[in-house]
């Protein structure tokens, strides 16, 4: 298995699909786990004991971090057609390969479309080589291009361009993809006719369903550093909240999240607005809530903010491009909203109505139960490996 980011610590969306397909292989296999390491940044020692054979982590080229350095590094990206995080993460073939040491594999899991860059050089060790596709970058940015301003959508739209290039070239070298969604499935498809594609779900370990019905308080949950997180954050901090605010004085927005000072420190200091900062475990914070929200206005794959909520037995109101792919229907698991007057009345139906509430909550959890555990996603994967 070759990934971007470590499977462990579980603190986001990427860790917890990476970590769902790993401890599935472990169980079947022996695995050797490339992983991209950051500078200072150590990971082996997270890993569950028994879990892989062999670690070999990857040194990234350090890469300054501030503005400035950050808008030079995109700007020759623009020019070079050359979405960022497959940039980042391409040009480590003699790593690779140092690390593979001449073995042979029944198995190559390459995660993420950052890593696809390297199908070729697994092909050659491997008898079957998989492309887990956490979300389809060229829908990723196409989506973020709608929802951005002006410069943002240029930049957004030329890189959605590009990411399509490289998909229309990559994608057919991988025997199998993995993708989080039906919908996913469509367009890669629609990109690379005749691939064998399979959706494998996002998932959470087993979760206790949290009781009781928590203070008056709605809660979003994500890093902030996020692109979809940011924009969701502010739509809602600006358009969302300050009705709610006006019709429920008392009520608490609580923002769950690694990476709070991405957010302008215009939004930090909103009246009414908690920021929890990064937390080991998100569940006691949901838990804290009555409803939580998911006002996604872009992105691709599936939100595992949704599933926590529903593990946790949180009613949820999210945006339909939210809730993509996760098959729930408004008025049951879920509602649905996609403008701030509608999602400001979807959330004050949910505080006003405990028994709508309560519903909602509890279709939700057993809409996680049924689909969205590790041991139901595994059952995906049977026939496979």
């Amino acid at each position: 298995m070759i990934s971007p980011e470590a499977p462990y610590p579980l603190d986001g969306g990427g860790a917890l699909r990476t970590a769902s397909l790993l401890h599935y292989l472990g169980a079947h296999y022996e695995v050797q786990l490339i992983v991209f390491q950051h500078p200072g940044q150590h990971t082996e020692g997270m890993l569950p004991a028994g879990l892989i054979s062999r670690y070999s982590p990857i040194p990234l080229v350090p890469h300054r971090n501030d503005l400035l350095s950050r808008s030079l590094r995109n700007a020759v990206r623009i020019v070079r057609m050359r979405p960022p995080l497959p940039d980042r993460f391409s040009g480590y073939e003699a790593a690779i390969e140092r690390a593979i040491d001449g073995r042979q594999f029944d198995v190559a899991v390459l995660e993420h479309f950052w890593s696809a860059s390297y199908l070729p050089l697994v092909k050659r060790s491997a008898r079957l080589t998989v492309l887990d596709l956490h979300n389809i970058e060229s829908e990723w940015h196409r989506s973020c291009a709608a929802a951005g301003g002006l410069l943002r959508g240029q930049v957004h739209s030329r890189f959605a361009r590009a990411a399509l290039t490289i998909e229309k070239k990559l994608l057919p070298l991988s025997d199998l993809i993995l993708t989080t969604s039906a919908e996913d499935a469509g367009r890669v498809h629609r990109i690379s006719p005749g691939t064998r594609v399979v959706v494998y779900p996002n998932s959470l370990p087993a979760r206790h369903s949290l009781p009781g019905e928590g203070e008056f308080v709605i809660a979003f949950s994500g890093n902030l550093e996020y692109e979809p997180n940011r924009t969701a954050l502010a739509w809602t901090l600006k358009e969302i909240w300050p009705p709610l605010r006006a019709r429920y004085p008392q009520l608490v927005f609580e923002i769950i999240g690694k990476n709070p000072n991405a957010i302008p420190e215009e939004l930090r200091e909103v009246p009414g607005t908690r920021y929890s900062g990064p937390v080991e475990d998100v569940e006691p914070y949901l838990a804290r809530a009555r409803v939580c929200m998911a006002p996604l206005l872009s992105g691709s794959g599936t939100r595992l903010k949704i599933i926590e909520a529903w593990a946790a037995r949180r009613a949820v109101v999210s945006t339909s491009i939210g809730a993509e792919g996760l098959g729930a229907v408004t008025g049951r698991s879920i509602l649905l909203a996609d403008n701030a007057p509608a999602f400001v009345e979807a959330v004050a139906r949910l505080l006003d109505d405990a028994e709508l509430r309560q519903n909602i909550a509890r279709c939700g959890r057993e809409r996680y139960e049924r689909f969205f555990t590790w041991n139901a996603s595994w059952n995906t994967l049977h026939d496979l490996f």
